[in-house]
């Protein structure tokens, strides 16, 4: 079902918006629907949360609609604009060294360096020289030839290593005993139901939505600026051409999501890894759009691939958008501090939603003590006030009864 939403909406991202944007369910949402709402106190049927996920696409989908969420996108200046691409590109890279297993939790320290004798780091270290030398040879499939000598190498090492093992969970290196696979659409339109107003209450079902609709919409927002100045699209202002028609592809991916089933669908960080490669229209879009399709019949191939041999491509795209900090004025407090706040909390909270708060809401306090509120646009104080409101939550959630529904 997942692979099904992402492949619709991808393949529609392509042919309406006309931009190499791919869409899947977002990672730090379903982390927020699975432990937060499902498993949160008191828990809800998962039906129950697909609800709220529905809600919110429409929600979101009215901002568009009524040109709220374009306006709101246009009032940010351009520093924190460009600041949001770094972040991102940070937290891209870090989520590579995380998938390769360089870099894991410490005993006595948040993250530490693993150890560096083990196959999936020798597979990530080999993964890493082929693909910077194609890239730095300009070979323009550069990531993709990255990806698939990784793999190889992987499962060789498999073969021959029998003590090895990927990095994480997802891809294993080795050949499936079947190619094919059915696909399961039992979950859609299965069930969804509106029953949180009465399992959580109305002002803590309104809170579920106001968040989840927040991290959404400043996840694309995040995602769309900071892929667009990589690519070289926004304007003198950091405004993007013809983004209404990627947001409301995107808002519509999180009612479609819900409805079918499988959390909100949104724009991926990922898709960095086609722009970098060259990809600038949407038929990067709809040929990823269909080769999701595939990958509902082809799941065992697909999971052949160990994260260490996609983590090559996100340490060099991270390196491509990080680029972006040379255009910041860090010497300026008022801008230079704010940009910091957003390119580091992205990566350190693994939340693109976190980084922006930050940012946005250092930017609207250092403007106020300096007495230069005025100068700030009307709508981001506005979107200040929903950050404050975000960031708040365990302050005032257990007045509805319920935990708070952050990232």
């Amino acid at each position: 079902m997942t692979a099904l939403c992402a492949g619709v909406l991808t393949i529609a991202m392509g042919l309406y918006a006309n931009r190499p944007f791919a869409m899947a369910a977002g990672l730090g949402l379903n982390a927020v629907v699975a432990y937060q709402l499902v498993l949160g106190k008191p828990p809800m049927p998962w039906q129950a949360a697909m609800g709220i996920i529905l809600m919110e696409g429409i929600v979101i989908t009215a901002l568009v609609l009524t040109g709220l969420r374009e306006a709101i996108l246009n009032a940010i200046p351009l520093p924190l604009k460009q600041a949001i691409g770094v972040g991102i590109g940070l937290f891209i890279l870090l989520i590579g060294l995380v998938n390769a297993g360089v870099v894991t939790r410490g005993a006595g320290t948040v993250v530490t360096l693993s150890a560096l004798n083990t196959g999936p780091i020798l597979t990530f270290v080999v993964g890493l020289v082929i693909t910077l030398a194609l890239f730095a040879r300009g070979v323009r499939a550069a990531l993709l030839l990255g990806i698939i000598g990784t793999t190889i190498v992987a499962g060789l090492l498999h073969a021959v290593v029998s003590s090895y093992v990927p990095s994480t969970a997802p891809g294993t290196a080795v050949l499936p005993s079947a190619w094919f696979q059915t696909p399961d659409f039992s979950n859609a339109f299965s069930g969804l139901n509106f029953s949180a107003f009465a399992t959580i209450g109305i002002l803590a079902t309104i809170l579920a939505v106001f968040t989840i609709m927040l991290s959404d919409f400043f996840d694309t927002m995040g995602t769309v600026v900071g892929i667009g100045g990589q690519a070289g699209w926004l304007d003198s202002k950091g405004r993007l051409p013809g983004i209404r028609n990627i947001l409301l592809v995107d808002s519509i991916g999180a009612a479609f999501g819900g409805l079918m089933g499988a959390s909100s669908n949104t724009t991926y960080i990922e898709s960095a890894a086609g722009v970098s490669s060259g990809a600038r229209t949407g038929l990067a879009s709809v040929v990823t759009g269909i080769l999701f399709l595939l990958a509902m019949f082809l799941a065992p191939v697909v999971a052949v691939i160990p994260p260490e041999a996609t983590a090559p491509a996100l340490v060099i795209v991270g390196f491509l958008m990080a680029g972006i900090a040379s255009k910041i004025d860090f010497t300026d407090i008022e801008l230079g501090l704010p940009a910091l706040l957003t390119i580091v909390v992205m990566p350190f909270t693994y939340s693109i939603t976190n980084g922006v708060g930050a940012g946005f809401v250092t930017f609207g306090f250092l403007k106020l003590v300096r007495g230069k509120a005025s100068e700030v646009h009307p709508l981001m104080w506005v979107v200040i006030a929903a950050f404050l409101l975000y960031f708040a939550q365990n302050v005032y959630a257990g007045a509805f009864g319920v935990g708070g529904y952050r990232e």
